[in-house]
């Protein structure tokens, strides 16, 4: 059963804004009660990340394909599983929610809303480190969708949880993500400066990733619990 665009949008907007407010609020408080132990802060930001991404995939998924991400609703659009004419709204919804999650995590904290961050990510081996971050990610949606499709929600939220300790970037994985981390001057952070490269290197990721899997699963359909097989064309 097909749902209208706006119920898409929304799906996509608020998931991203959770996933936002989950990485920048855990972030603050991991980095308030960790008390200088930045392996035990990044232990918890990771838990809680992957923890929501799980809750979020599985709840939004039927209604807008839960993609949280630029990148992964490119991915879709080349790969036929989402119509083109959708991608610009996607997009939209996803930069939008993923800055009001971010304002809303400064203002669970009591912070200032408005906030550029300071931190440097920066130089070959973190670009490297999202490029694979974001190839993984698009492996394992992918893989999911050709084998298991009902085991996405858990493997993508391991597999973030796990990309958040073996990259050397922490894996941002997503432009949106990026885009909005670049607006908190909080554990979270990057400096607006380092984020194009991330971006580019994540868009990279999912190119390589999407080519991997065709090779991988050249049979699979587009019948999956990722994104709804009829999604809607935009009112006219």
């Amino acid at each position: 059963m097909s749902v209208s665009l706006p119920r898409h949008l929304l799906a996509e907007a608020l998931g991203t804004a959770f996933l936002l407010a989950t990485v920048v609020g855990s972030g603050i408080m991991a980095a308030q009660l960790a008390q200088g132990n930045i392996a035990l802060a990044l232990l918890c930001n990771a838990l809680a990340t992957g923890a929501m991404l799980v809750v979020l995939i599985a709840v939004l998924a039927p209604i807008s394909g839960a993609h949280f991400n630029p990148a992964v609703s490119l991915v879709m659009a080349l790969d036929r599983r989402l119509a083109w004419s959708l991608v610009p709204p996607y997009l939209a919804a996803q930069l939008a929610g993923a800055i009001l999650g971010v304002w809303l995590a400064h203002a669970m904290f009591d912070l200032p809303l408005l906030q550029i961050s300071a931190t440097a990510r920066t130089g070959s081996g973190q670009w490297l480190g999202e490029a694979i971050a974001t190839f993984g990610l698009v492996l394992t949606i992918l893989g999911c969708i050709a084998q298991a499709p009902k085991t996405t929600p858990a493997a993508v939220g391991l597999y973030i949880f796990a990309a958040y300790w073996f990259t050397s970037s922490t894996s941002f994985a997503n432009p949106a993500v990026t885009v909005a981390r670049a607006l908190t001057n909080t554990f979270a952070g990057i400096a607006p400066s380092d984020a194009p490269a991330f971006i580019a290197a994540q868009v990279a990721g999912a190119m390589l990733g999407l080519m991997a899997g065709r090779v991988l699963w050249p049979g699979a359909t587009s019948t999956d619990a990722l994104l709804p097989a009829a999604a809607p064309p935009p009112p006219a």
